[in-house]
């Protein structure tokens, strides 16, 4: 399959298209500053990154149009305090103008953080992003536990990147997180890359928790099984949790094309109304698209 064959996925599932949750747009800057560090994969992963869809926002958001993508956030997180706001501000306005795109928000460990989340859900944001390793805090700070309420208690997700993949941090894996999950369990969380490495432990979290999900992102493409390969039981586990998958797919920073990711979904062999709930029924729920 290549990006060419990707219409002809989705409609031969029956679908009007994709949903993917884990799609990247962030403010000129900060992309170039990720751009830059993907640049230098080979000293912090041992491997080439090379970004497959570096390009303008206008040129991302045709190549999604082409590929079928209807609805998509704009993941992008802080790396530091004073930075998640002005992030949430920019997302908001970004999806106001980009047909598809569902308000996104963020946040980050600081005294501030449960005031501009509350204004974010209020403004309607509908899905926040959170990046463990990236941002270097641990998910359980005091400061945070309102914010998880807020986002347990209004039902809207968030995507978390926990694992310990592509490298660990001070505070990935399944621990600290789950930690979170005790204390918030009706919370509406994504596990973003399955948690890759640590498959099955964050499995076990959808599991034990009735609003836990996991995205697919890079899972089972041929980079992804390079760097951290899904068992076989785990490809059994995620058909068993097949209203609990969602599509994502880190565009536009992936070292391959689109098309890897649907291939890789469809080397499960999980059939066609797994595919249909991954690729469109659970993400349209989790962002609430409707029908039509």
């Amino acid at each position: 399959m290549d990006d060419a064959d990707v219409p002809a996925f989705w409609r031969r599932l029956g679908l009007p298209g994709l949903i993917d949750i884990h799609v990247h747009f962030m403010p000129k800057p900060v992309l170039d500053a990720v751009w830059r560090y993907f640049d230098a994969a080979q000293e912090h992963y041992g491997v080439a990154w090379p970004v497959q869809y570096r390009a303008s926002d206008e040129k991302r958001l045709a190549t999604l149009a082409e590929l079928g993508v209807r609805a998509f956030p704009a993941l992008l997180y802080p790396h530091r305090p004073d930075m998640a706001g002005s992030l949430n501000a920019w997302a908001r306005e970004f999806a106001a103008r980009t047909p598809g795109c569902v308000p996104t928000g963020t946040f980050y460990p600081e005294p501030g953080a449960p005031d501009y989340v509350r204004a974010a859900l209020d403004a309607g944001t509908r899905v926040f992003k959170v990046h463990v390793q990236v941002g270097a805090f641990d998910p359980r700070e005091d400061v945070l536990d309102p914010v998880w309420g807020m986002l347990a208690e209004a039902a809207v997700p968030v995507v978390v990147h926990c694992g310990s993949g592509p490298l660990p941090g001070e505070h990935t894996g399944p621990g600290p997180f789950g930690e979170v999950l005790a204390r918030h369990p009706r919370l509406t969380a994504v596990i973003a890359h399955c948690g890759a490495p640590e498959y099955a432990e964050h499995l076990a979290f959808a599991r034990r928790y009735p609003n836990v999900h996991l995205d697919t992102t890079m899972v089972g493409t041929r980079f992804m099984e390079a760097l951290a390969p899904v068992p076989p039981e785990i490809v059994a586990e995620l058909g068993d949790l097949g209203e609990r998958v969602v599509l994502g797919s880190d565009f536009p920073n992936i070292p391959y094309p689109y098309a890897e990711q649907l291939a890789a979904l469809e080397r499960f062999d999980l059939g066609e109304r797994w595919l249909r709930a991954v690729c469109w029924d659970n993400g349209a729920r989790l962002l609430r698209i409707p029908r039509g």
